[in-house]
């Protein structure tokens, strides 16, 4: 009892009678904001920076084509997308993205008219895509071959012709060593089960599956220029050479093919006719089945 008196003595101190709590809110009202400016109220803020899904996470597209399996499977990735436009012509505008996903698409359909490999493509729309999530797309399907298509563009606008890029052999000892320390150890590359082995060996592994995949995305490179040149213009020395992350699967022969100048006039015209898309798309059909004929024929 004599607690609780002694309490409620306290909080009578403490605490305002009802005329001194109406003298207050009378002096807090006339004050305005200033009476505030001691303590703020607090805002919490907050930046979404949006970050794209990991490979493994993004849904793998549909396959067209023969429905059977052992066919070869060619993933087409129209390079670039959403966000990122890419290079653009300096009169009208044009996107590359939006002339890299129409010849995907051409390429697409002539070799699915074809009827001799199967057909998967990175993206069908106007959708952004990290480097890894392009040729993860490849590797997840099992690829027989990854084709990464762009236009390129210059300073001068004389510039013309297609350029096809592989991987830099300079680059490969360094990216092997590098893939092995981050790859994850269960992983199977080129059907061979790293699991069991130890770091050096994952390397070694590693190293020499890249280097076979690197030989063939030259074959390749070269069976494409000289399948394709009747149908487009190629640059003086075409197969060029580059440290490309677009082109690092480490199973997948992999090459990006530049099919002209979209800063020059007459290549810009030519990839955004209907006519151009055919001839380009005829061109790089000719250089799948020729490449892929020839490596059925190899014993």
């Amino acid at each position: 009892m004599i607690a609780a008196l002694a309490l409620g003595v306290a909080l009578s101190r403490l605490l305002p009678d009802a005329a001194g709590s109406a003298e207050i809110a009378a002096a807090r009202q006339s004050a305005g904001p200033v009476a505030w400016a001691a303590r703020p109220p607090r805002r919490m803020h907050s930046i979404t920076v949006p970050i794209p899904p990991a490979a493994s996470g993004i849904a793998l597209p549909r396959v067209d084509g023969p429905r059977d399996g052992s066919r070869p499977l060619v993933v087409i990735d129209a390079g670039h997308g959403g966000h990122d436009p890419g290079a653009s012509n300096p009169d009208n505008g044009a996107k590359e993205k939006d002339l890299t996903l129409a010849i995907a698409k051409a390429i697409r359909d002539r070799l699915v008219a074809g009827g001799r490999v199967r057909v998967a493509l990175t993206r069908e729309d106007d959708r952004f895509l990290v480097l890894q999530e392009r040729y993860g797309i490849a590797r997840r399907l099992s690829a027989d071959l990854f084709l990464s298509i762009h236009a390129d563009a210059a300073d001068n606008r004389d510039a013309q012709g297609a350029t096809i890029y592989t991987l830099s052999e300079t680059a490969s000892d360094r990216e092997a060593a590098r893939l092995a320390a981050r790859e994850n150890k269960a992983d199977i590359i080129n059907g061979v089960n790293l699991g069991g082995q130890d770091a050096d060996i994952s390397s070694i592994l590693i190293d020499l599956t890249r280097r076979e995949t690197m030989g063939q995305s030259s074959d390749f490179a070269r069976v494409l220029q000289r399948e394709a040149a009747p149908f487009l213009t190629f640059r003086t020395a075409a197969h060029r050479f580059a440290s490309l992350i677009v082109l690092k699967a480490p199973d997948t022969p992999s090459v990006l093919f530049e099919t002209g100048y979209i800063s020059n006039a007459r290549d810009a015209a030519f990839m955004a006719s209907r006519a151009g898309r055919i001839k380009i798309a005829d061109g790089v059909a000719r250089g799948i089945e020729v490449y892929f004929a020839r490596r059925l024929a190899t014993p």
